[in-house]
C-alpha cells in the first residue's frame, strides 16, 4: 500500500521532469515528421508511438490537471479561462466538421446522379491533377463523413447540451448536488472511458500504419530495437476490390475521439466544480449555444 502512494507521487513529481525534457528535446520524438528514412528518423518514430499511449504521458496529463484544479480552486477566473478554452475548442471542431453531414448529401445525390441517370461507373474529382476513383469507392467513403461527425463532433454535442441522457434522479436534486454528480460523472465515468478507448485506439492505429507492429506491452528499447527494421505499412485493404481503401482514416478519428472527450471531461468537471462553488448564478457562465434566433422557443416546443 505504502508502496502504491509512494510510486504514485513519485510519477507525478517525475511528470514535471518528462514534460521539461520532451519540449526542449522534440527532435528525440518529433524528427520523424520530415521523413528521410533514416535510423533517426526510425526511432524518434518509435518514441513518439511508445510515448503516445505511455504511462508518462498519462502522469503528464493527469498532473496538469491537478495544477488546474489547485489554480483554480484559488483563482476561479483561471480556471473559467480554462472552461472557456475547451469548450471554445469543442464548438470550433464541431462547428467545422459538423459539415461533413451536407458534404455527405451532396456526394450520395451525385452519387445517384452518375449511376442512375449517367450510368457511369467512376467520379473524377480536381482540374489538372484529378483524382478518379469507382463510384463503389464514393459511396462506401460516405461512411468516413458519419464516422467524422460522431467523433469529431461529440464534444460539440455535449456542450450544445444535444446529448440524451437518463435524469429521473438528476433532475430531482438540488442545484449542488447536480454539480457533485456531475464532477463525480467526470472522473469515474468520462476520464476513464477516454484513457481506455485512447489507449486501445492508439496501438491500434499505429499497427496498421506501420511494421513491425508495435504493442502495447513493448518496452522503448524493445520498440527500439524494432525501429531497425521500421518501415511504413499504410493499411490500404478495403472490403470490396473497387471499395474504399483508407480505412485507417477512422483508426485517427478513434484516436481524436478519446482525446477530445478526455479534454472536454477536464472542461465539464472545472465547469461543475465552479458552479457549485460560485451557486446558482453561475449556472451556463461562458456557455457558447448555438441559437436559432427570433423563435427558438417555439421550434423547440414542437419537438
Amino acid at each position: 500500500m505504502l508502496d502504491g502512494i509512494v510510486w504514485f507521487f513519485q510519477n507525478i513529481a517525475l511528470a514535471f521532469y518528462n514534460l521539461g525534457h520532451a519540449l526542449t528535446h522534440p527532435a528525440a520524438w518529433l524528427d520523424w515528421l520530415s521523413w528521410d528514412g533514416t535510423a533517426e528518423d526510425k526511432q524518434s518514430l518509435m518514441r513518439f508511438i511508445y510515448y503516445g499511449g505511455s504511462m508518462e504521458l498519462f502522469f503528464v496529463v493527469f498532473t496538469a490537471f491537478l495544477v488546474v484544479i489547485v489554480l483554480g480552486a484559488w483563482r476561479h477566473r483561471i480556471m473559467w479561462g480554462v472552461v472557456r478554452a475547451l469548450e471554445g475548442l469543442a464548438n470550433g471542431i464541431g462547428r467545422l466538421f459538423a459539415w461533413a453531414g451536407l458534404l455527405m448529401v451532396f456526394q450520395q445525390i451525385i452519387i445517384i446522379f452518375t449511376q442512375r441517370i449517367f450510368a457511369a461507373s467512376e467520379i473524377s474529382l480536381g482540374v489538372g491533377l484529378v483524382f478518379n476513383k469507382d463510384v463503389s469507392w464514393w459511396a462506401e467513403e460516405l461512411k468516413l463523413y458519419n464516422a467524422i461527425i460522431v467523433s469529431l463532433c461529440v464534444t460539440y454535442t455535449f456542450v450544445q447540451g444535444g446529448h440524451v441522457r437518463v435524469d429521473l434522479i438528476y433532475s430531482n436534486v438540488s442545484f449542488r448536488t447536480k454539480r457533485i454528480i456531475d464532477m463525480f460523472g467526470s472522473l469515474f465515468f468520462m476520464m476513464p472511458a477516454a484513457v481506455l478507448t485512447w489507449m486501445y485506439g492508439w496501438y491500434f492505429l499505429w499497427r496498421h500504419l506501420v511494421v513491425p507492429k508495435p504493442s502495447a506491452s513493448d518496452t522503448l528499447d524493445r520498440l527500439l530495437t524494432k525501429s531497425r527494421a521500421l518501415r511504413w505499412n499504410v493499411e490500404t485493404i478495403g472490403f470490396s476490390p473497387n471499395g474504399f481503401n483508407a480505412y485507417f482514416l477512422f483508426k485517427v478519428l478513434l484516436v481524436a475521439f478519446a482525446g477530445l472527450v478526455f479534454l472536454h471531461a477536464i472542461a465539464f468537471f472545472c465547469r461543475s466544480f465552479l458552479e457549485w462553488r460560485e451557486g446558482e448564478e453561475s449556472e451556463g457562465r461562458y456557455l457558447d449555444k448555438d441559437t436559432l434566433g427570433e423563435g427558438e422557443g417555439s421550434y423547440e416546443g414542437a419537438h
